[in-house]
């Protein structure tokens, strides 16, 4: 078992609530909400209402995130990768967080065996979904 974990956290500007009731619904799991009204402090006025931290752990991903107080908040561009063998259920996956977008790349059968495709959701999360093929 590894003692480092890694946990995707996403920052949303202002719709942190939909976008995780969003994966809730996709992954299951428990969903934790914590607005910046609950934590000690002034809260700013255009922060009132919105996410301090969000967590939906325990289903078939773990997630983090919250809304940033930063109108355009800069990071190295990241993809979120999902991998594994169960096909329905990545496929189906796939299909849900599709829903309402142009998928960048189609699930289709790849040269190194596997399914893949690639989508950027309606909040503007990357995902990649990756069909294993077990070997015999």
């Amino acid at each position: 078992m590894n003692d480092v974990t890694l946990n995707p956290y996403i920052f949303f500007q202002g719709n942190c609530r939909e976008a995780m009731e969003f994966y809730k619904n996709i992954f299951g799991g428990e969903l934790t909400i914590q607005t910046y009204e609950e934590v000690p402090g002034d809260t700013p006025a255009e922060m009132k209402g919105k996410i301090m931290h969000a967590a939906l752990m325990g289903g078939e991903v773990d997630l983090m995130a919250s809304d940033t107080p930063q109108a355009s908040a800069k990071a190295a561009k990241v993809s979120l990768s999902l991998n594994g063998y169960e096909a329905d259920k990545l496929t189906n996956i796939f299909n849900r967080l599709s829903e309402n977008v142009e998928v960048q790349y189609p699930l289709k059968k790849e040269f190194w065996g596997d399914t893949f495709g690639s989508v950027t959701d309606q909040y503007g999360v990357e995902w990649m979904v990756n069909i294993g093929v077990k070997s015999a």
